[in-house]
């Protein structure tokens, strides 16, 4: 197939559209079901080459969950705390390799994921596609699929949930084109290799970088390179954890990921993994109730005839000195971010949300600035030497 035309572009009054190669070559993929459209495609182009490098990287199944070009969450196939399988709501359900890093990348930010275009580096399997199916999702991207897996997506959305197949060995031209408004723009791809000997460079006095931190940098770091910029990530234990993206002011990127970092610790509490849920409230009622009893907000799910919705009793309150004491026991975490960090500022953004370890291009006129701020909290902080923008 040379070409596919689709519904319409970005938005309905965006017409004609469809998707080609430029080289006259056939389509890498095919679309095994459903009728994926502009945006769709995006989503799966950008998130593909992520979960491939992001295999290719460590070796181990990687998975992504993108929303709007950019990732929600990624992740690769480390095994799951019960804690972990509780949150994402996988506790019921066998989990295979590919599943698991699946349950991963799309548990982090549930709320960002809602809607999502699922990526995964190798075979969809039964497992992946049975977590799939209970999920709100537009659709999915992989090498393949097995026959049991393509019978359940194929009952997704009353038949209509896309289901594109990538063919793993195409490789694109080493350049590329892009037009805004009516002008082309021609580049080389960045084909940049990303992997642990980026970290090599340690600026900070403490240069105690685990291996689990390298990985975690990596992963995040991969992340930022399909990431809407400006972008941030915070990874821990083999997935992102909180994706700042597409922000004009680089602390603002920090703020927002650590805060969607923040959210993913405090539903590891007590108070909230054992909310009194009512039997048969939808997934999606449950997180947004969850992320707003872990908000400042958490009043507007403790009022009476509120609570009665969705709980059998009513909650304890989950108090701010609670939460804050939750937050102080949170360490181990890595951040990445797509180009240097202008001032100490997002380095005190970053130690709230227990990072240790830090990866990033370096080149600021405040540089020492920066590794001051990391040496004061004994930080670890490489730099890369590589920016990593994404438009």
């Amino acid at each position: 197939m040379l070409e596919l035309e689709l519904k319409y572009g970005c938005n309905p009054n965006q017409k004609p559209s469809k998707i080609f190669t430029n080289d006259g070559r056939p389509l890498p993929l095919q679309v095994l079901n459903g009728k994926p459209g502009y945006i769709n495609f995006m989503d799966a182009l950008n998130s593909w080459q992520l979960v491939k490098e992001l295999k290719a990287a460590t070796g181990m199944p990687a998975a992504a969950s993108f929303k709007h070009v950019s990732p929600a969450g990624a992740a690769v196939a480390k095994p799951m705390s019960e804690t972990l399988k509780k949150i994402y709501f996988v506790d019921d359900l066998e989990l295979s390799p590919i599943a698991t890093a699946y349950a991963r990348a799309r548990g982090a930010d549930r709320m960002s994921s809602y809607g999502d275009w699922a990526a995964l580096s190798d075979v969809c399997d039964k497992e992946t596609a049975t977590l799939l199916a209970r999920e709100v999702s537009d659709g999915i991207i992989a090498p393949g699929y097995t026959d049991e897996a393509l019978a359940i997506l194929k009952t997704k959305r009353k038949g209509s949930y896309n289901v594109v197949q990538i063919d793993p060995d195409y490789k694109p031209q080493p350049i590329e084109h892009k037009d805004v408004f009516g002008i082309t723009f021609e580049q080389g791809r960045n084909e940049l290799k990303i992997d642990a000997s980026m970290l090599e460079n340690i600026v900070t006095k403490n240069k105690d970088l685990p291996e689990d931190a390298k990985l975690d940098l990596v992963l995040s770091l991969i992340t930022l390179k399909y990431t809407q910029s400006n972008s941030v990530c915070y990874a821990k234990d083999g997935q992102a954890i909180g994706v700042g993206a597409g922000q004009q002011s680089r602390i603002h990127c920090m703020r927002l990921a650590g805060n969607k970092a923040d959210i993913w610790y405090l539903r590891q509490h007590e108070k909230v993994l054992n909310l009194p849920f009512k039997p048969g409230i939808r997934r999606p009622d449950r997180d947004n109730t969850i992320d707003v009893y872990i908000s400042e907000e958490h009043d507007d799910v403790l009022r009476e005839g509120v609570w009665q919705q969705f709980f059998t009793e009513k909650p304890e309150v989950f108090t701010a000195e609670e939460k804050a004491a939750w937050l102080q026991t949170f360490s181990g975490v890595s951040v990445g971010s797509d180009a240097f960090y202008p001032f100490g500022d997002n380095i005190e953004r970053a130690r709230k949300s227990g990072v240790q370890y830090i990866a990033e291009p370096g080149g600021s006129i405040r540089d020492d600035n920066v590794i001051e701020t990391c040496d004061r909290y004994n930080m670890v902080m490489a730099f890369t030497g590589i920016r990593l923008f994404h438009h």
